[in-house]
């Protein structure tokens, strides 16, 4: 029988085959387990060359790393490129979560299975849908950052059947409901709850509005930084996605503006617009405790949260303006996220539609809204004009 090109078979003294070879640094390598037959054993061999030619073989030493090792150097690598607050999620998820499960066992023993007990396992520990899901995330992550590293062949993580997530649909406010949350507000408190209705920011872009974001001149806040707390601890970072941007505001919050920055004791350009009694950033627990919470009880809207400002006003900008428009307000860079997490569909604007459809048909010119794609159309995309 002719000798083969790679590797070589030998039976051992329980009557089982063994396939040895030599790996790409030409060290001698021991199949992980024995064969029944030489066929068996020269077939894996067969697979083994192959691997090694398509430039798929993985150093099985490699994988030997235990999770805990390789997830501690991971995010370290990845910390410079994180925001605090999510490089602190990451850290905190890896050491309640995943470090507890997986952080002796070695990379390539972790299974899809052991990764589906997990999921199990922590649904039955009471977690919710969110946190189980972002504990995936951050395994996720390091598992595929160990394939492009050549230390596993595949991520156990591929396929893993998750628990929903039941998101609580937004409560869009009307202009009204928010001048009445306003009013039950107490100063400068209330500024800030219109300033979140009628622009669209983020909570911690609104907490870190300072005196030289207002452009009172140009009608408009630049939005450059957000509030961002860690632990109890408050700093300042970019916006979400680094969406640096200028909001335009109406002529009635230029007005309240000017009158709170007056009224302000700092004049410097980085005061912050509004502080807590000790004149230091605002604290989102506490401030909703508060201050939100207490004026939207006043004003009959109880089950309002300061997060349905921003989506009341990515609604009715889109609605009146267009989704592109809101998106843009908003800091997204997709309005894929616009429609999909924010802007809802006003009451009533089905009616409309079926009027207009009436006029239609009936031989009325209906107005239409340009949605900014015509070729001659040099309006803004998403901003409705007379056809």
């Amino acid at each position: 029988m002719a000798k083969r090109d790679f590797g070589s078979v030998r039976q051992l003294p329980s009557g089982r085959w063994q396939a040895r070879y030599r790996d790409p640094d030409g060290k001698r390598r021991t199949a992980p387990q024995t064969f029944t037959t030489k066929r068996e054993a020269n077939r894996w061999l067969t697979l083994k060359a192959a691997e090694i030619e398509r430039g798929e073989w993985i150093n099985p030493d490699a994988g030997k790393i235990t999770l805990g090792e390789w997830g501690t150097r991971w995010l370290e690598s990845v910390r410079p490129s994180l925001k605090p607050k999510t490089y602190a999620s990451y850290l905190s998820l890896f050491k309640t979560q995943v470090k507890p499960r997986f952080g002796e066992s070695a990379l390539t023993s972790i299974r899809p299975m052991a990764v589906s007990e997990w999921i199990a396992d922590m649904s039955g520990r009471g977690l919710s849908a969110s946190r189980i899901r972002q504990a995936h995330v951050v395994l996720a992550l390091m598992m595929e950052t160990a394939v492009n590293n050549e230390l596993i062949r595949v991520s156990p993580c591929v396929g893993t059947k998750l628990p929903r997530v039941v998101v609580r649909d937004p409560v869009i406010l009307t202009q009204d409901q928010v001048a009445a949350l306003v009013k039950a507000a107490v100063p400068p408190h209330d500024l800030l709850i219109e300033i979140m209705a009628y622009t669209g920011l983020r909570i911690g872009e609104a907490f870190a509005l300072r005196r030289r974001s207002i452009d009172l001149e140009a009608a408009c806040i630049r939005v450059t930084e957000t509030l961002v707390e860690i632990s109890g601890k408050t700093s300042f970072g970019t916006p979400k996605d680094h969406q640096v941007r200028d909001v335009e505001i109406p002529a009635f919050l230029v007005r309240r503006l000017r009158a709170h920055l007056d009224e302000m004791e700092d004049q410097s350009p980085n005061a912050l617009l509004f502080v807590n009694r000790r004149g230091n950033p605002l604290h989102y627990n506490a401030w909703r405790t508060w201050k939100f919470d207490p004026a939207a009880d006043k004003a009959g809207l109880d089950s309002v949260k300061p997060h349905d400002l921003r989506a009341s006003h990515a609604s009715w900008v889109a609605d009146r303006w267009g989704v592109l428009a809101a998106g843009r307000r908003l800091g997204h860079s997709n309005t894929t996220i616009t429609t999909r997490h924010y802007a809802r569909r006003l009451e009533g604007r089905d009616t409309d539609v079926a009027r207009g459809l009436e006029a239609l048909r009936d031989g009325d010119k209906a107005p239409r809204a340009r949605t900014g794609h015509d070729e001659d159309d040099d309006d803004p995309p998403g901003v409705p004009v007379p056809a």
